[in-house]
């Protein structure tokens, strides 16, 4: 999955960009009451194991 696909499922969850890094976006879930990070290279493949951990802290 590429990170641009992860993003637009993360907005559709409801979460929002808390503030953007050179290499990371800090985002927030209102699911999980959790901040998490997500890379911001949009156009790269994302690792199976990082899209896991970032769909269990965001709940979705």
């Amino acid at each position: 999955m590429r990170i641009n696909e992860l993003i637009k499922a993360l907005k559709d969850a409801g979460c929002s960009i808390l503030r953007h890094g050179s290499r990371h976006d800090l985002w927030f879930s209102p699911l999980t009451n959790r901040n998490f990070a997500v890379p911001r290279h949009s156009s790269k493949e994302l690792p199976t194991g990082t899209e896991k951990s970032i769909r269990k802290q965001a709940g979705i």
